[in-house]
């Protein structure tokens, strides 16, 4: 028995040793494995004041990025051991950099289009409305439509623009100007003699054709009004589509947006076919070419719901790093500047007129019971008192008949809110979707059309909205407004109108910090992208925009602040 235990152990004693090698490189390699390994950024940037849009680390000094996510933010010394071969370091020299700034509600290729129109925003006189139309005209075919927009006549003292303005510069071309607003068109008489509009056309339901005396058209045409025209106008190419959205990009870059909210080319008065046909010739090509610039999310008229139900159940929400598909859109009213927003009393220069709901109540109430169902997010276009209170009501309802779930439904504008409508929107977790820059056009419309105590009473109410716990996201309503957000942000904390020396309604002015997150991460929130980008977090998308200023403190005094540059997924891309 021992003799055995003796040999038992020297044969275990002789394979130990013959091994040990083999074990002694099994352990080191074991070993290393454990080891972390030192991830490598592709890119630094340092020494700078960085605003981040997170509530657990607001500001810092330095980011490191790979392969377009963000690693960390943080102190530099925390940083540091993301350096390796091949990164590149920016030092940003002190300057200020906030998250890629989002624009809540665009029409984007709309915009990219009418940059190559006759443009007319900012045209303060008839005289000068004219020559631009006889410009045009000058230089287009004989036959070929003119188009173009942007035209806000309250820049001239009010009057309203008609067919014979441009009567007699355009006899052989077909005109169609519309409004800033997107509410109201102007067509020559040529224009409506293709569309066989006449003194006898009635006015459809949601939209007015303005007449003169004798009952024949003056030319302007409102919200559903403009479906006479449309329909005639000439089809947009989709390669004119194609390069209306990469000079929108181009442009959009250099304001330091990176993510646009695209409502699409669907306004009262046109097909709900464009967003689709937009999806499918522009952005889905762009994206599988590789040549998507800005990152979009896209909403859809609300009449196409179970068409967008479908192609969310088939591919998702997230189609690429580059597009997504939120939800659907409807519009309740139209417009202030056209008269057709939804009031409970009546215009003071057009008496006897509350505005128009340009789609029926019960018909944009039935689409939102079935989308909501469906779990799509819904947004809803209303300007005045009267329309906000009728799809509030109408959110709650649906709320309470669908039961609880994170829908996150939008008011898109938003603007003239009847005592007590503000503090129900953060009551029932409903986005105010807002746009800071028309209340600079507003200001001294408002009081003319509504009444200085309505006007004062009601409009464009940011802070009660945050005071009652709103999601307030921000945005341009480009081309309605330029796509600026530095601008907007500068407007929602000082509401000084042009010409004007001190703030129009200063009780509704807002933070710096309460606009900059309206433009961020309450905007990505307002659209379900809040995983994805609005702050400089670990692990979200390494979009950013460095500004010329040093501090905050700069641009929330004075509201001056420009892009220096535009950073999507960590690669400069402005300049």
């Amino acid at each position: 028995m021992n003799r055995f235990v003796v040999v038992s152990a020297a044969v275990i004693l002789l394979i130990s040793v013959a091994y040990l090698p083999l074990l002694n490189d099994l352990y080191w390699s074991t070993i290393k494995s454990l080891a972390p390994l030192v991830t490598v950024a592709d890119l630094i940037v340092r020494n700078g004041t960085i605003f981040t849009s997170d509530t657990s680390l607001p500001f810092a000094d330095s980011m490191a990025i790979r392969n377009g996510r963000i690693l960390k933010v943080g102190s530099f010394a925390t940083i540091k051991e993301f350096i390796g071969n091949g990164t590149m370091e920016v030092n940003l020299e002190g300057k200020v950099v906030v998250p890629g700034l989002i624009d809540s509600h665009v029409h984007f290729i709309s915009g990219g289009l009418q940059m190559a129109q006759v443009g007319l925003r900012g045209v303060r006189k008839k005289e000068d409305f004219c020559k631009m139309v006889n410009d045009a005209v000058q230089n287009a075919k004989e036959g070929s439509w003119i188009l173009g927009g942007g035209w806000n006549n309250d820049f001239w003292g009010g009057e309203l623009p008609s067919a014979s303005w441009i009567d007699e510069i355009s006899p052989r071309n077909p005109v169609w100007l519309i409004r800033m607003d997107g509410h109201m068109a102007l067509a020559n008489s040529l224009a409506l003699k293709i569309a066989g509009v006449t003194s006898l056309t009635e006015d459809p339901v949601g939209g007015t054709i303005t007449r003169m005396p004798s009952g024949e058209p003056t030319g302007l045409l409102i919200d559903a009004a403009m479906e006479l025209v449309s329909p005639w106008v000439k089809d947009i190419s989709v390669d004119e589509r194609r390069e209306a959205l990469f000079r929108a990009s181009k442009y959009a870059l250099t304001r330091g947006v990176t993510t646009v909210i695209d409502l699409g080319r669907y306004y009262p008065g046109t097909t709900d076919e464009l967003s689709w046909k937009d999806l499918q010739d522009v952005y889905l090509w762009a994206d599988s070419s590789k040549k998507m610039m800005i990152r979009t999310c896209l909403f859809f008229p609300i009449t196409t719901w179970s068409r967008l139900l479908d192609l969310k159940l088939q591919r998702g929400s997230v189609l690429s790093e580059w597009l997504y598909l939120g939800g659907v859109k409807a519009f309740i009213d139209g417009s202030l500047g056209s008269n057709s927003a939804l009031f409970y009393e009546e215009y003071v220069d057009t008496p006897n007129n509350f505005g128009l709901e340009v789609m029926d109540p019960e018909k944009i109430s039935n689409f939102t019971m079935a989308a909501d169902k469906a779990g799509l997010q819904v947004a809803i276009h209303a300007i005045g008192d009267k329309a906000n209170d009728m799809i509030l009501d109408m959110y709650e309802s649906v709320a309470t008949a669908n039961g609880d779930r994170d829908r996150r439904f939008r008011i898109e504008h938003a603007q003239h809110l009847a005592p007590g409508s503000a503090d129900r929107f953060g009551k029932l977790h409903i986005v105010a979707s807002v746009q800071p820059d028309h209340l600079l056009d507003d200001a001294d419309t408002a009081p003319k059309k509504l009444g200085y105590d309505r006007a004062q009473k009601e409009s464009y109410l940011f802070q009660s909205l945050l005071k009652g716990n709103a999601l307030l996201a921000l945005g341009s309503d480009w081309p309605v407004a330029d796509i600026n957000p530095l601008h907007s942000i500068r407007t929602a904390i000082k509401r000084i109108p042009p010409k004007w020396d001190h703030a129009w309604i200063p009780s509704e002015r807002i933070s710096f910090t309460d606009a900059l997150i309206g433009h961020t991460i309450s905007a990505a929130r307002a659209a379900f992208l809040d995983h994805h980008l609005g702050s400089l977090s670990t692990g979200k998308l390494a979009d950013f925009v460095v500004l010329s200023i040093n501090s905050l403190s700069e641009f929330s005094k004075d509201g001056s602040a420009s892009v220096l540059a535009t950073y999507v997924g960590g690669k400069q891309v402005y300049p």
